[in-house]
Order: C-alpha cells, then sequence, then structure tokens
C-alpha cells in the first residue's frame, strides 16, 4: 500500500465528522475489572474457567486505542487500564473518549437497559459539540402501555403512544429477530389476529410478577406496519447478538417478502449489524431501494480483523445505501473504538483499491464521505433534537 494514498485517506477521514446511525448510551456509573470484561463481550454467560474474557479483538482494541487517551501508553495491561479508568469521574471518561470519536450527531436507541445508561439528555451533555436524537424502540413502546387495558384496546394504546414518543425521533427500531425471527407471514395483520393475539399475551400478564415481553409474532408484525405507515426510517437489527437470538433465524433474506410489500410505502428499512449476513444484506440493498445496511457491531466485536468485513459489505451493496454505525452500548471506549475501527478499516481496504489503480483518490474520499456522514442525513433528514 502506497504511503501516499494511505496519508491522503487518513488525512480525510481524520477530519470527517460522522453520524452514528445507530448507538445506545454510556454508562451512568462507574464499574471495575469484571464489569469491563463483561462488558467487552455479547455473551451473557462467564468466560470459560481457565480463559480471559479480555483475550479478544474487542480488549486488545481498546487497550490500543483507548489507553492514550487516559494517559497509557498503547496496549498498556488491562489491569492498568481500569486502574486509570476508574480513577477517572465517569463523566471524564466519557468526555475524553466519548469527544475523541469524531461524531457530531448520535441517533441512540434508548430501548434497551435504560436504568444502566445515562438519559438521552444526560448523554447530550457529555457529548455538548453533537446533536443527540433518539431512536424508539417499537417493543417498548408497546410493551410500557400492556397492562393499561384490554385486548381489544392494545393496538389503540400502542398508537396513541407511538404517536406521543415520535414527534422529535429521527426513527424507530424494532428487535422481530430477537423475539421470532425474521420467518414471520409478512402481510399486515388483521385487527381480529391483533386482538386475538393481544389477549393471549395479556392472559399471561394477569401474573403481575411477569415483565411484560412482547414475543407474538402477530403483534410483532403489528409493530412493523405501524412503523412503516409512519414513514420514518425503520431500524431492524439482523446478524449478530447476543445468545438470546437464534442467529439461524436473523438472515435478513428471510425478510424479502415482507420487503416486497413495503417498498410502494417508501419507508427506509435500515439493517442493522448484519455480520455474518452482510453479504446477503448487501444483495438486498442493491434489489430494493429502500433496503440499507450497516456492519456496526461487526466492526468493534473483530477489532484488527474488521477491513475485512468492511470490504466485504462494499462488495455489492450501493455506495449511498451504506451507513456507519457503532451499536455502543455501555463502556464509551465502545463508541470510541466504532469510530476508530471504521476509519482505520476503511482507510486500508480504500487506499488498497486506489492503489490498485481500480479507485481513484477522489472517489475512494468520496464514498467514505457517503457512508459515514452523507447517507445518514440524506435518509434521516434534518436534525430534530
Amino acid at each position: 500500500m502506497s504511503t501516499e494514498s494511505r496519508a491522503a485517506l487518513t488525512e480525510a477521514l481524520a477530519d470527517l465528522r460522522l453520524v452514528d446511525h445507530h448507538v445506545h448510551s454510556s454508562l451512568a456509573a462507574p464499574i471495575g475489572l469484571t464489569e469491563l470484561g463483561d462488558l467487552l463481550t455479547e455473551s451473557d454467560r462467564p468466560a470459560a474457567a481457565g480463559t480471559s474474557p479480555f483475550d479478544s479483538q474487542v480488549a486488545f482494541a481498546v487497550r490500543r486505542h483507548c489507553a492514550p487517551l487516559l494517559d497509557l501508553d498503547p496496549h498498556a495491561p488491562i489491569e492498568q487500564y481500569v486502574a486509570a479508568r476508574t480513577a477517572l469521574p465517569t463523566e471524564e471518561v466519557d468526555r475524553r473518549l466519548l469527544g475523541a470519536a469524531g461524531v457530531d450527531r448520535w441517533l441512540v436507541d434508548t430501548g434497551f437497559r435504560g436504568e444502566a445508561l445515562v438519559s438521552l439528555d444526560g448523554f447530550g451533555k457529555r457529548v455538548p459539540a453533537a446533536s443527540v436524537e433518539e431512536i424508539v424502540r417499537l417493543e417498548t413502546v408497546l410493551e410500557s402501555v400492556a397492562r393499561d387495558g384490554d385486548a381489544a384496546g392494545l393496538e389503540e394504546r400502542f398508537l396513541t403512544a407511538l404517536a406521543s414518543a415520535t414527534p422529535r425521533a429521527a426513527g424507530l427500531k424494532s428487535v422481530i429477530a430477537y423475539r421470532h425471527g425474521f420467518e414471520f407471514d409478512p402481510a399486515r395483520p388483521t385487527p381480529e389476529e391483533v386482538r386475538e393475539a393481544a389477549s393471549h399475551w395479556l392472559a399471561a400478564l394477569e401474573d403481575e410478577t411477569v415483565v411484560p415481553r412482547v414475543d407474538h409474532p402477530v403483534l410483532l408484525r403489528m409493530l412493523l406496519w405501524h412503523a412503516v405507515d409512519t414513514g420514518l426510517p425503520l431500524q431492524l437489527h439482523a446478524g449478530f447478538g447476543d445468545p438470546d437470538l437464534d442467529l439461524r433465524r436473523c438472515d435478513p433474506l428471510l425478510l424479502a417478502d415482507w420487503l416486497r410489500l413495503v417498498e410502494p410505502a417508501g419507508t427506509d428499512v435500515m439493517l442493522l449489524h448484519c455480520y455474518p449476513y452482510h453479504r446477503q444484506a448487501g444483495f438486498l440493498a442493491q434489489a430494493f431501494p429502500h433496503v440499507h445496511l450497516d456492519v456496526g457491531l461487526a466492526v468493534n466485536y473483530t477489532g484488527a480483523a474488521s477491513p475485512a468485513v468492511l470490504a466485504e459489505a462494499l462488495e455489492l451493496a450501493p455506495f449511498g445505501k451504506v451507513l456507519y454505525s457503532s451499536d455502543a452500548w455501555g463502556p464509551s471506549e465502545l463508541h470510541l473504538l466504532g469510530a476508530v475501527l471504521w476509519r482505520r478499516g476503511m482507510t486500508e481496504v480504500l487506499a488498497r483499491w486506489v492503489d490498485a489503480g481500480e479507485w481513484s483518490l477522489a472517489d475512494a474520499v468520496r464514498v467514505a464521505t457517503l457512508v459515514g456522514r452523507d447517507n445518514a442525513e440524506r435518509v434521516y433528514g434534518g436534525r430534530r433534537g
């Protein structure tokens, strides 16, 4: 790889202010060594006996890229890193790491374990130079009104709550991939189907100890179709995640029939993460004008190997359909690494293609700008914060 093309791309991407189109807030409380190890994996199980949760791509990336921001040498031992982290107020850790990400618009999914994170307003105070907007999670909205009435009124309660939650929202999100998978009847459910499904779900919630968790496929379909009706961009988790999902049922190709039905509405569908199905997602983005994708979560967790994932995401998908995201949740290390690893990976991939004479340098910079910023600005429109 030539020094000239790498240097030019490094400079261009360093100056590029990103839009993180799918992210979560940062931690509300300090954490120690054990807690950090637990938060640097998508697994909800303890590490295998005799192994360390810090022997991973993402943990090595933390030591390489985050340590200098805490006044340590790159690759400092993880114990030394955590000691430096805990010596600082949580707000200061965030100030340093979030501020170094080079993101000036964060679209924040507030629907997952919000009690452990700073609020949307609180996150905004930790990134004062950036815009912070909300992505509303559909399942959380439905669950919030589940016990407020009977089954016959559930759909109307949801619509009222959704209307209240979305005036300033940048978009919506569904985790149907977790709750059921993508093998569902693509048609809009009838009111009768919704009432029957609601009656079964609410019957189970008569036990006050049961925490509402919607997983009935009819109710999940109802959420998707009402989201389409809003016209807001609709984010769908696809592919890799924690063990709560069945990865076999998260292949976005299973959405093809539903995407065909949605297409006339013109609502943008944003396939999140996608790994290891990012090539399938690239096909869908090429086939359907309303489908977009990112590989955000995979970039963090593949660390130094992430350039290969980024290159594969750019194989088939139109360059105007690929977006940047970190999907960071909790430790602000993940918010920073999403940006750092994306910039480094894109530089490596694009410089290689420029050196091979396949791309011009100007085209490489333009595509990086599309992915890192411009595509999100086009899809999500003006800032609503």
